[in-house]
């Protein structure tokens, strides 16, 4: 397993990093076993969220925790602030009682990578800044960051944390994948696009994507005529997508692996730091990502299969 640092945060984050948005309490061995699986691995990072699951899927992570005594071994990431019926929540109100909510859940007294779930373009960056370093000041949290935020709000958040002399984001989670969305799969969400990945690039900005593998579309369960899950046709489904699949299975047949490991490489090769969210719950989809994570794509190949070049040598 191979890690990035991330500032604000001493422990080294696994660069897969295991998802729990199927984390309930009625199938607390399922998700105990999976997580066993992912530390034997070297996994040590565990993405979750004040609404996964109702909040199982916190209080499902606090006991296993509290279970196998494994607190410092771990990398907690949650997020708070993700609007609701009456819309966004990114107030100080919010963000605190997700945080003491989440803690609670969790059953510690420190998160070591908190992000805020949704923007609010409304409320000054700044003013969310301030909110956050409360929280850093007190101990509470670690390294901060966002979810579903632009580049552009996220670089105006760290220029006012610089002239204040603050902390700021030091990590963004977007979705990335070699799939390129039509749409958001959920409304509100960001995919990180060209100028994003630039950014990124020239800032060194570690970057936590979410459907790192686009939801199962490079499986090969998924062509053109098969029609059956809505949302993925709805998101993923263009002649450009189908093309890069295709080139996914020609890399991969060379490489001897599947396209479906391509496609994790291609988010863990990027030129930035990079982790990739993993949704895996069996003990062959998690070989598969532990296998993917130590493919080497070069830069034209990573070109080529974004169909930014024609030609690989």
């Amino acid at each position: 397993m191979k890690y990035i640092t991330v500032p604000g945060l001493s422990k080294p984050v696994s660069r897969l990093m295991k998802g729990s948005d199927y984390f309930y309490h009625d199938s607390y061995e399922k998700a105990a076993a999976n997580l066993d699986a992912f530390m034997a691995i070297g996994g040590n990072s565990i993405d979750s969220a004040h609404i996964y699951c109702g909040g199982q899927s916190e209080e499902v992570i606090g006991r296993y925790m509290k279970e196998r005594n494994n607190r410092d071994q771990l990398v907690i990431l949650t997020k708070g602030a993700h609007h609701d019926q009456n819309g966004p929540r990114v107030s100080e109100r919010d963000i605190r009682h997700d945080l003491m909510t989440s803690l609670e859940r969790l059953q510690t007294d420190f998160i070591d990578l908190y992000a805020l779930h949704r923007d609010d373009p409304n409320v000054p960056a700044g003013e969310v800044i301030e909110i956050l370093n409360e929280y850093v000041k007190a101990g509470k949290v670690g390294a901060i960051g966002v979810s579903n935020w632009s580049w552009k709000r996220i670089r105006e958040a760290n220029d006012y944390a610089g002239m204040k002399g603050l902390t700021g984001f030091t990590f963004s989670s977007p979705n990335l994948s070699l799939a390129k969305a039509n749409e958001p799969f959920w409304a509100g969400c960001v995919s990180a696009d060209a100028e994003t990945c630039a950014w990124h690039e020239k800032e060194q900005f570690p970057l936590f994507s979410w459907s790192s593998q686009a939801r199962g579309f490079f499986t090969g369960r998924f062509t053109p005529e098969v029609r059956d899950n809505a949302d993925l046709v709805r998101v993923f489904y263009s002649d450009d997508n189908w093309e890069r699949l295709e080139r996914a299975k020609q890399l991969a047949a060379s490489k001897q692996v599947t396209a479906i490991q391509i496609a994790l490489a291609y988010v863990l090769n990027q030129p930035f730091p990079t982790c990739a969210l993993i949704g895996a719950q069996s003990a062959d989809e998690l070989r598969s990502c532990d296998e993917g994570a130590t493919i080497s794509l070069t830069r034209e190949e990573l070109d080529w299969l974004d169909l930014t070049s024609d030609t690989l040598d």
